[in-house]
């Protein structure tokens, strides 16, 4: 027969091994034992990107898919094309999935309050990026980090001022819009009106919205010099438009840069390129490699760490000679 102390000890065994079984099987349910939401280490960021418009896109899309894999965060990522309901259900998944933290740049500006709400309902941060929203409650998101789009916009317009500083003849300017109600087509265009109103001889002639892509950019374009004969300035508030208005211009018999000078915002290959070439005359730059500092923002409010309200992401302008010098090593 067993003593009493084998038995015991037989069982206490069987209880330990259960128990690592248990433990193991609890930690193949997050394939690592890393899963978000409540795994060791790792960081779970939902992140909805508003769409893939544009070169500019493209980049940013890449910074942040990048810089995720190096900071060893899982990056849930959807594409809204362009639609706010898109991005709206892609937030309310990733509410119901429990990620750690959620990022999105917003389509639009309006109209996120009820989801932002649900996010903070329950407990799970927000960040925007690149693209900001009205909500009147700056407790539905933890901060946001992107351009001055203003700021970006009254560089368009110091430029065009100092170029025709001292000439008294009437500039007939056409602009290019971005998304309506996108804040950086809304800010751009109010920072560079700002800047021109002082002078009684700029004259924004058309202002139309070319959606941020090259395609309407182009078309758009195309109206404007049927309608206007008599441009001397295409503002366009980012490069693709701009380098779809130069496919415009060419096809109408006038030489882009000379004959109609172009600013545009963004600084990415294609434009320094064109800017580089005397195709485009100036480029305040939007630097899309949000990516580095995002995630080190996801690590900072997912561990309850106090962060600046506003991001300032650091960027410069660009004119012929510095595009040339710049363009062999630009990433984007």
């Amino acid at each position: 027969m067993r003593s009493l102390e084998d038995v015991v000890r037989k069982n206490w065994s069987a209880a330990v091994l259960a128990g690592a079984l248990a433990v193991g099987a609890l930690a193949g349910c997050g394939g690592d034992g890393d899963g978000g939401g409540g795994g060791d280490d790792k960081l779970t960021m939902g992140f909805s990107q508003v769409g893939a418009e544009s070169g500019w896109r493209t980049a940013n899309t890449k910074s942040i898919q990048e810089s995720a894999a190096a900071a060893g965060i899982e990056l849930k990522f959807s594409d809204a094309q362009g639609k706010q309901e898109n991005q709206i259900k892609a937030i309310r998944s990733f509410i119901a999935q429990r990620v750690d933290v959620i990022a999105f740049s917003p389509v639009v500006e309006s109209g996120w309050d009820p989801v932002l709400k649900e996010a903070k309902d329950a407990n799970i941060p927000v960040i925007l990026t690149d693209r900001s929203v009205d909500s009147a409650d700056t407790t539905l998101y933890k901060t946001f980090i992107g351009s001055d789009f203003v700021l970006e916009g009254k560089k368009a317009g110091e430029w065009l001022v100092k170029e025709y500083e001292g000439k008294s003849e009437t500039v007939n300017i056409v602009e290019l819009q971005g998304t309506p109600g996108a804040a950086p087509a809304n800010d751009r265009k109010a920072g560079f009106a700002d800047v021109i109103k002082a002078d009684p001889k700029f004259k924004t002639v058309a202002s139309q919205t070319g959606q941020f892509t090259r395609t309407d950019g182009k078309e758009v374009m195309e109206a404007f010099l049927k309608t206007y004969p008599d441009i001397d300035v295409l503002y366009a508030h980012n490069d693709d438009m701009g380098l779809g208005a130069i496919e415009a211009i060419e096809a109408a018999g006038k030489k882009p840069g000379t004959d109609i000078k172009i600013i545009t915002v963004d600084a990415v290959k294609d434009g320094m390129t064109a800017l580089s070439q005397g195709k485009i005359n100036f480029i305040v730059e939007c630097s899309p490699l949000l990516g580095p500092q995002l995630m080190d923002l996801a690590k900072k409010v997912n561990a309850g760490e106090q962060v600046e309200a506003r991001v300032l992401t650091e960027e410069t302008t660009f004119n012929q000679e510095q595009a040339t010098a710049a363009l062999p090593d630009r990433k984007y």
